[in-house]
């Protein structure tokens, strides 16, 4: 038992200890910071919810007041034991014929493997006789925050946290705990002038260092209820979940990047979506989030990947893409019909040139051929 820390040498040593068994534990970089509240950080939420740059999305930004006061997670939070996982690295292929892309952190249930290693550093905390709580992938602490205080990275100008030499491949997560800590140092380093991540946004969706308005962030515009926007139609492709584009061209950690595509997929198939009952999608794609755990939103995202496909559509795809101008949920015929005519298929669209639905209709009036 190690529930009194009498002095400085005593807290080095129990954070020392703690931090060896979370990177043996499977994390890739541990630090320690306090669990004051990140009050820098609550404003600034709160200023681009006004703003509107959350696009209405909850997560911290629900509740700044909460998501940045520790203590609101743990009564008496003293530390932050704030760990990082590594995510696939890039340099995958194309999405082949008839394919999805899915972004690295979703390739498979990460989180479910930090969450794990953060569970046995907070269990050790218990039996030492410390409260402690793993947060992570939670909209009650804001753990990009978190790791820039705890010195394991620093704000990229793509608004993620990159740790030095290796960018920012991984997924962040946290114990809080009672317990009083010897802290670590932030880092001072930055991204200097380099740009690259807001040259390269396909929607220019980084508005400023460290700033990304999720209005035109596509891996948010996946996640989002309603249709997507058509202006942003194009810029999708063909990815089903996230979208990894600011941190493939960012040069931190870019020479130890190894391709990991045998050890989990970084595609999918647009049929496997669309012919999936609800039940079926939940069960594979259930650690996503899923916009009200509706898998119309994952259909929806492969009928625009259908309107964006480079090689010449299956015959099997194209059949049921003719279903989906007839589904009952106007949201999936209206991106059908965005689909089909990008394909060049517009003599598919005459079954749907009477819908009365106003969601469908707007969509056909964007048609040269429905005008005529």
């Amino acid at each position: 038992m190690i529930s009194v820390i009498e002095n400085a040498r005593e807290r080095s040593q129990y954070s020392n200890m703690l931090t060896d068994l979370a990177l043996k534990s499977g994390l890739d970089a541990v630090g320690v910071s306090s669990a004051e509240p990140f009050t820098d950080v609550r404003i600034e939420l709160e200023r681009r919810r006004s703003a509107g740059l959350h696009a209405e999305m909850q997560f911290t930004f629900r509740n700044p007041e909460r998501s940045t006061t520790p203590t609101r997670i743990l009564e008496g939070a003293k530390s932050l034991i704030v760990g990082a996982l590594r995510t696939n690295s890039p340099n995958l292929p194309e999405a082949g014929p008839g394919k999805m892309k899915i972004g690295a952190y979703a390739r498979c249930d990460y989180y479910s493997i930090l969450r794990s290693a953060l569970n046995v550093v907070a269990e050790q905390l218990l039996e030492d006789g410390w409260k402690s709580r793993v947060v992570a992938d939670d909209n009650s602490l804001v753990d990009r925050a978190a790791a820039v205080r705890a010195g394991i990275g620093w704000y990229g100008k793509n608004g993620n946290v990159l740790i030095p030499g290796r960018g920012s491949w991984f997924v962040l997560g946290s114990v809080v705990t009672n317990a009083p800590l010897s802290v670590d140092t932030p880092i001072s380093k930055g991204c200097g002038s380099c740009t690259s991540c807001i040259d390269e946004c396909p929607t220019g969706a980084i508005v400023a260092p460290g700033v990304v308005d999720a209005r035109r962030c596509l891996a948010w515009l996946l996640q989002a209820p309603g249709e997507i926007p058509i202006e942003f139609r194009k810029a999708v492709g063909v990815r089903i979940y996230g979208c990894d584009d600011c941190q493939e061209v960012c040069p931190v950690g870019k020479t130890e990047r190894r391709n990991d595509s045998a050890s989990s997929s970084h595609e999918v198939a647009i049929i496997e979506i669309l012919e999936a009952s609800d039940e079926e999608l939940l069960d594979t794609f259930g650690a996503w989030y899923i916009a009200n755990r509706e898998p119309r939103y994952l259909r929806r995202n492969a009928l625009v990947a259908i309107g964006n496909s480079k090689t010449p559509i299956q015959d099997r795809i194209l059949s049921v893409l003719c279903e989906y101008l007839e589904n009952p949920d106007p949201l999936l015929r209206a991106h059908a019909v965005w689909a089909a005519s990008n394909i060049g298929r517009s003599d598919l669209l005459e079954k749907v040139f009477g819908d009365s639905d106003q969601t469908v209709r707007k969509e056909l009036e964007r048609l040269p051929e429905f005008q005529k």
